[in-house]
């Protein structure tokens, strides 16, 4: 299935211009750790399958549906038969804060199965068949339609997310509205300036919060925390800098928005267990 791997770093072969592709895939193979750009979706339709995503383990059994997040390094586990979905697909050319969020909270990856998500695993399951069926079928704006199944997948998802917030959190529909509205804004401007310094107080005072009030409120919506969300971008951000040699480690450490080397090497290896040196060379 891995068509093009340079050390861990797999060059996703597109079958359309739309940047997606679609595997029906039967191999009693295993997959080593690899990464990507694309979301990876999989669905197990003939027995289990296995998945390590970082330093998470997922097993899936049939209709259950693992989405791994961009640039996540993850291994794959096959049984001795089976078949299942695997589909790829980068919003690299979509430009929508949501999904920047949602990249966030899906990081490593999120395991969508009938018990922890009921309100919406039918509805995915369904539409990951559909993506099935129209790459088979191939008729005119198949992939039109394959990117918009995946567009609602991802935004059920982001859904599910806000109405469990709702639920845990005590507001009136309007202060919702309202609060939803500061944190895309915040993590709007995070995205556009994550190589820049930031701070929590910073952020804070964008949304017009108090410090702890805005810790609480960025957790509830983002599922993490401020500063790990912040280093995430950073950390996708060196990963992609660091497959070019003409740059030194301490180049894409500040290009990447961190104040020090020390401070850099500690946060990749938290995210992707190795250094940026061995990083580099796995993909060298």
């Amino acid at each position: 299935m891995i068509e093009n791997l340079k050390g861990i770093h797999e060059t996703v072969n597109y079958k359309t211009d739309m940047e997606i592709c679609l595997y029906n895939n039967n191999e009693a193979e295993d997959y080593p750790p690899h990464w990507h750009i694309p979301f990876e979706l999989i669905m197990p339709i003939a027995n289990h399958y296995r998945a390590k995503c970082g330093d998470k383990d997922f097993f899936l059994r049939e209709s259950d549906i693992l989405i791994i997040g961009p640039g996540v390094i993850h291994e794959l586990f096959a049984p001795d038969h089976g078949e299942r979905i695997i589909f790829q697909s980068s919003l690299s050319s979509i430009a929508l804060n949501e999904l920047d969020v949602l990249s966030s909270i899906i990081n490593p990856a999120i395991l969508i199965t009938p018990e922890e998500y009921p309100q919406i695993h039918e509805e995915i399951r369904q539409l990951m068949l559909k993506i099935k069926a129209e790459f088979a079928h191939a008729l005119p704006y198949s992939g039109t339609l394959v990117c918009s199944h995946f567009l609602k997948i991802l935004a059920e998802v982001g859904r599910n997310q806000v109405e469990i917030i709702q639920q845990n959190f005590d507001a009136k529909n309007s202060t919702q509205k309202e609060y939803m509205e500061k944190f895309l804004f915040v993590t709007n401007y995070i995205n556009e300036h994550f190589m820049e310094e930031l701070t929590l107080e910073q952020a804070a005072s964008l949304a017009g919060f108090s410090k702890y009030h805005f810790t609480r409120l960025f957790r509830q919506y983002a599922g993490t925390t401020f500063y790990k969300y912040l280093n995430h971008k950073r950390i996708a951000h060196a990963k992609n800098l660091l497959l070019d040699p003409g740059l030194s480690v301490t180049d894409v450490a500040l290009q990447s928005g961190f104040s020090s080397i020390s401070a850099f090497l500690r946060m990749f290896r938290l995210a992707n267990n190795c250094t940026p040196t061995e990083f580099r060379k796995m993909h060298d």
